[in-house]
This record gives C-alpha cells, structure tokens and sequence, in this order.
C-alpha cells in the first residue's frame, strides 16, 4: 500500500515495529501533553508516528525543565523530562506548515498516512487548508483527530484551555480538597492524559470502521466532555437528588473508612468498602465493640455518622505503626495501601515486574533513560 519513501531527513526505525497497529501510520501534529501521549501510546502498540515540530524551536515540552534527561551521571543534557515522558517510539521533522510549501509537504505526507492528530485551538489549521471538512473530499479514508479544550462545537469551541481551566469547569476541582479549605486541582495532568486516551479509543474505533465503510471520520475529543464523562459515580450522586456535594478530603462520599488513616509513624491508605471488610477490620484492631454500635455496624450508618466514626477510627489505627497495619490488614483481606513517593513506586518488586520501568536509549546520553 505503500508509496515511494518519505521526505529526506525523516528517520526511520531501525526495525519494523512489531504490535497490533503495526503497518498504520499516524501523522502527529500535536504538541504539549494530551495529543503526544495518544501518540505515543499508539507507538507503543507498534503505529509508525511521524511528529511535525516548528523548526528550530520543536515542541513546547523541549523547554518544559529543569529537569533534564542525564547526559551522564551528574551531568545534563539538553534533553526536557516532561517531553521524554510523552514522546517515546517516535520519528521527528522539523516542518512550517504556516507556508504554503509546509501545506504541500503535510499532503504528501497525509496520502501515504492512516492518522491525523492534532490538538491545535479550534480553527487554527483551517487558516492552512488542513482542516478536517478541508481534506476529507482528498484523503477520504483519512481518520482526523482533533483534541482540544471544548471540542468543534458549542459556544466556547474557539477557547484555549489548559488542564487546570479543566479541572475547574469540569467539576472535579470542587469536590477536591479539605472540607473547609479551598477547591484543589489533581497532581496529575489528568484531562490532557485522560483525554489523550479517549482519543486512542476514538482512533481505534474509526479504524475498525473503516474496515466496514471504506471511510475515516473525524474524531473530535473535547477534554472538558472527558472531564464530565469521568465524573460518573460523583455526578450520578448530584443528578440522583440535585444537591451540591461537600468536599469529604480523602475521605470517600459513599464509603467510610475509605479513605487516609493516620498510625504511629505515618499514614496509610484504608478501604473496608463493605460490611465484612469492615468486621475483619475491627477483629484486627480488637476493637469487634464497633461492630455491635448502631453508628458502625452499617455502610450506611458510617456514612450517616461519619463525624463520629471518622475521628474515632482515627484514635484506633494511631496505636500502631504503618507497617504493623499493612502486615495484619493484608493478612486479613482488608483493602490498605501505603502511600508511596515516586521513588519507592520505581523501586518497588510489583510494578519491576509489571515492566513498568523501561530503559531507552536516547541521542547524545551515555546511559539510557
């Protein structure tokens, strides 16, 4: 299916790539974090991912640092952390496609390619002939991809958007946070990665479709849809009586003790989501008194009666230490976890043997990364 090699300078991989997409070919016009990650995700299962970057100055995320990527032990590279994380089984060129020979060459391109994906504000590529409804009529087995802030339609489709305008019109920051303090974002990017995501299962669909028409489609993904999509059981829990949630911290609305339990040492994570998880906690603590008082003896009555179980849960789980907790909890069958830092989690034996830490090697560094 294949014609005539691709633009000089464009690097090739140095073996076909293996996988259940390989032999398509993704056209990656996106920058920054949500289109690169559905990208680099399609990488991973084996698609040939061909990424246009502004000449001279690449993708945003180039310059997102410190931190760099090691050159060597002790010393840096030029090489941003935040742009290896969502960049990996990738080829690069460097292309304007504001000029209209930049136009030519992203057509060349689109006739030997499955994907486009871009997450550029709504509009922008249309000022260069490479909007959707503009090549669909020349590429019409092209699947099209756009990502952005509020997707093509509706009345804030031209907005920009940044994942923590997101987070904050999504919902998810005001159920976020200490009851009495103030709406809080999410440590993750998690609408550009969330978003990225629905994208790739969006791709996959129109694939599998263009397999019954002959036809791509164009796939538009609005992260703030993702957002509200994904508030699921919270929003059900609005809808159910049309009343505003008070923040609960880490605590769970419908569950209790679902939550951050503080011990001797430290903290940890407890989650007694039922009515016997709870009984095989209280055996643990030698405390089986709380099982035969109305206020615990329940899923509802702990949710009910929170301000009075939390607190004495509390004095309970801080008699012994985190790791005296873990041990005897996981004996039982009882949902606990500890709280890890980044470093424990790269260090630790399940997640080493779930491959979850690769090594790639990466130009002008002695060591991988």
């Amino acid at each position: 299916r294949r014609g005539p090699p691709l633009a000089a300078g464009l690097r090739r991989f140095a073996a076909a790539p293996t996988g259940p997409l390989a032999g398509v070919r993704v056209l990656d016009l996106a920058r920054i974090l949500a289109g690169p990650s559905a990208t680099m995700l399609m990488g991973d299962m084996g698609a040939e991912i061909i990424k246009v970057e502004r000449p001279k100055v690449g993708d945003d995320t180039r310059r997102y640092a410190p931190p760099y990527i090691q050159k060597r032990k002790g010393e840096d590279s030029d090489i941003a952390a935040y742009f290896t994380s969502c960049n990996r089984n990738k080829q690069s060129i460097a292309l304007n496609f504001t000029k209209p020979e930049g136009q030519e060459i992203i057509k060349h391109l689109l006739a030997e390619s499955d994907v486009l994906i871009e997450n550029f504000k709504t509009g922008t590529l249309d000022k260069y002939g490479l909007g959707y409804e503009q090549l669909k009529e020349q590429f019409p087995q092209l699947i099209y991809c756009s990502i952005t802030g509020f997707g093509h339609t509706g009345p804030y489709k031209e907005r920009p958007a940044y994942d923590m305008l997101i987070q904050a019109m999504g919902g998810s920051m005001s159920i976020t946070g200490v009851p009495d303090g103030e709406p809080m974002k999410m440590g993750l990017s998690m609408f550009d990665l969330t978003a990225g995501l629905h994208g790739v299962i969006g791709i996959l669909a129109a694939l599998q479709d263009r397999h019954a028409t002959g036809l791509g489609q164009h796939v538009d993904i609005s992260m703030l849809d993702v957002s509200v999509a994904l508030l699921q059981n919270q929003g059900m829990n609005y809808l159910a009586k049309k009343e505003r949630q008070k923040r609960v911290g880490n605590n769970h609305p419908n569950v209790v003790p679902y939550q951050v339990m503080p011990s001797k040492n430290g903290h940890f994570i407890l989650t007694a989501s039922n009515d016997e998880q709870f009984e095989k906690f209280c055996k643990v603590a030698g405390r089986m008194d709380l099982v035969a008082d109305d206020r615990f003896n329940t899923m509802k009555a702990r949710v009910v009666n929170r301000p009075v179980v939390t607190p004495a849960l509390n004095e309970v789980t801080k008699t012994q230490t985190t790791g005296w907790w873990l041990e005897q909890l996981e004996k039982a069958g009882v949902g606990c976890a500890p709280i890890l830092h980044p470093d424990e989690v790269f260090a630790d034996p399940h997640v080493l043997s779930r491959g979850m830490l690769i090594e790639m090697d990466v130009d002008g560094c002695d060591e991988p990364a």
